[in-house]
């Protein structure tokens, strides 16, 4: 299951059952768990720490030193949790001392090419595109779906059940359960197809609706948006996630 062409570092832990190809490069301090496959040609560096049954494609570096000058040498880790599928020549950089670890969860698809900076949190369940780069510090709640060749600026926060657009530029936070496209990103509407998938029903979804079109429709500034959503819709888990996300967003929300 082990290639005698790759290279373990003695000090690294290895679980069971983990296959690794050839030219395979794994650094002293690095844990890894259970039923992963590593392909030939990645390199796991100092700081990282895989869960278990993740699939890990050629080219791929974890645990790389962030790209920040403020960076330096502090022990920061890079930590991947269960079932990802992570593709040919992903980037996953460690931490800084903002927060000390980068994080993806699990059951999540990296596709080719994908770049996760410091101290990023990627939640459970999303799906990113070929080429997209994610800046440091960033958060991506569950479930989201982020298109190919998206460019994210730090500090930005993505909804859950959100689908951005292919090849879309954001400075801002974009609020979940909706679409974001268009040049500049804007709000496009309810992910339906996404929501009736995940078995939200037809009145939650409308509620949903009704949410935004306060927010996004009635001419009013987010406050006076916010306290019309309060008296006019009922307060859900999900509606009050809508609201809590607008109301802690330190970027503001993309209009």
């Amino acid at each position: 299951m082990i290639s005698p062409l790759a290279y373990i570092h003695p000090e690294a832990k290895i679980g069971e059952n983990v296959e690794i190809g050839p030219f395979v490069f794994i650094d002293k301090n690095v844990v890894i768990g259970d039923n992963n496959v590593i392909m030939p040609n990645v390199n796991i560096l100092y700081g990282s720490r895989i869960g278990n049954g993740n699939r890990i494609f050629p080219g791929a570096v974890i645990g790389a030193i962030p790209q920040d000058l403020k960076f330096k040498g502090e022990e920061t880790t890079a930590e991947v949790g269960d079932n990802n599928t992570i593709r040919e020549n992903v980037t996953i950089n460690r931490g800084t001392a903002a927060k000390w670890k980068t994080v993806v969860g699990s059951n999540n698809l990296l596709m080719e090419g994908v770049h996760v900076a410091h101290d990023t949190f990627v939640g459970n369940g999303c799906i990113i595109g070929n080429a997209t780069k994610l800046a440091g510090e960033i958060v991506i709640d569950d479930n989201a779906i982020i298109s190919s060749t998206v460019l994210m600026h730090q500090f930005c926060r993505v909804g859950g059940y959100t689908m951005i657009q292919g090849g879309s530029r954001s400075s801002k936070d974009i609020p979940p359960y909706i679409i974001a496209g268009r040049e500049p990103i804007a709000y496009c509407g309810l992910n339906l197809v996404g929501l009736r998938r995940r078995g939200f029903s037809n009145e939650l979804i409308e509620n949903i609706h009704n949410t935004y079109r306060i927010i996004y429709q009635s001419g009013k500034n987010v406050t006076e948006a916010l306290k019309q959503v309060r008296e006019e819709i009922p307060m859900t888990p999900e509606i009050d996630y809508i609201v809590s996300f607008i109301e802690n967003s330190q970027r503001g929300i993309i209009r």
